[in-house]
């Protein structure tokens, strides 16, 4: 994991500028941030720079076939809106005290969920969908548990740095997915100061990892997909519950998340199964607000071969 003292001096006055910005943004009024500022940000990503559109319409066009070019139009605008939004709900966490957290973060019947991971690790397993980095603020309404915000090392030191103090809070930290392992083994029998440990995983992104003649291949979106199953290796192997992450937009930059058992850490399921679960159940909460999914992301890299 990359630490201030990796920096240059350079780098290090970029972070502090950077934050400091951020932070100047995420103090003001609600109303500026995303009735000023969101539109403004959708209008240059959008229509100025075209921020990978081409991404986009292919991406759309695989998914939705049944779709008319009117309804896929809509949901790109709606795409790129959500992209701004999710620019200026991330800097809005620059500076988000619990009280503030609560006004943009909830979990739906958490009376029903807690007493099912109450003293047991757990994985929460979430998408790059709606402004999916307030995943890390549940353990406010959790404090039993603490949140590793499982993610990719990122090219720049800086903005690396900037999202691991991002996700730095009494309720979360970060942890470098090629990491998780080891600190996992090394935290499992004590936790973390105290508390049991929800490893969030991001897990639609396309997976780094080489095709095979035996790879598993999930029907998603309409495509033959391709997906990471560390989770459901974790979880088989240590006996650690599985609940999917289902982020609902009430208002903008505002989400209330309900968690859902993929997985509970006994049933004996078959290889791939637990992965099953989750590509299912991400491919419904898509459809429900398809806006929201990353479409920029360049997802369907690889291409089944017929002989498959």
């Amino acid at each position: 994991m990359i630490k201030i003292s990796d920096l240059t001096l350079l780098q290090r006055v970029a972070l502090e500028t950077l934050w400091g910005i951020t932070k100047c943004l995420a103090v003001m009024p609600y109303w500026v941030k995303f009735y000023l500022l969101e539109p403004i940000l959708y209008f240059v990503l959008a229509h100025v720079v075209h921020y990978r559109r081409r991404v986009v319409d292919e991406n759309l066009r695989n998914a939705f076939p049944e779709k008319s070019d009117e309804e896929l139009r809509a949901i790109k605008r709606g795409f790129y809106h959500n992209l701004a939004e999710v620019f200026v709900g991330t800097f809005n966490m620059v500076y988000m005290p619990d009280a503030k957290r609560k006004r943009y973060i909830s979990t739906a019947d958490f009376a029903t969920f807690y007493p099912q991971v109450e003293g047991r690790d757990i994985i929460v397993l979430l998408a790059h969908h709606g402004l999916w980095e307030l995943g890390l603020f549940w353990g406010q309404e959790c404090p039993t548990h603490m949140t590793l915000g499982v993610y990719h090392e990122l090219h720049s030191k800086v903005l690396d740095l900037f999202y691991q103090r991002l996700r730095t809070t009494e309720h979360s930290i970060p942890v470098q997915k090629k990491e998780l392992m080891r600190f996992y083994l090394l935290n499992r029998k004590e936790g973390i100061a105290r508390r049991r440990m929800a490893l969030g995983l991001i897990a639609d992104q396309h997976p780094n990892i080489p095709i095979l003649p035996d790879t598993r291949w999930y029907r998603f979106l309409n495509q033959d997909t391709v997906f990471f199953d560390g989770a459901e290796q974790l979880a088989l192997r240590y006996g650690m519950p599985v609940w999917f992450a289902d982020f609902e937009r009430v208002a903008k930059g505002r989400y209330r998340i309900t968690f859902e058992l993929l997985y509970d850490g006994v049933e004996q399921v078959e290889k791939h199964t637990v992965t099953e679960r989750y590509v299912q159940r991400l491919e419904q909460m898509i459809r429900r607000n398809p806006e929201l999914w990353m479409w920029s992301h360049r997802r369907w890299k690889h291409k089944r071969h017929v002989e498959d």
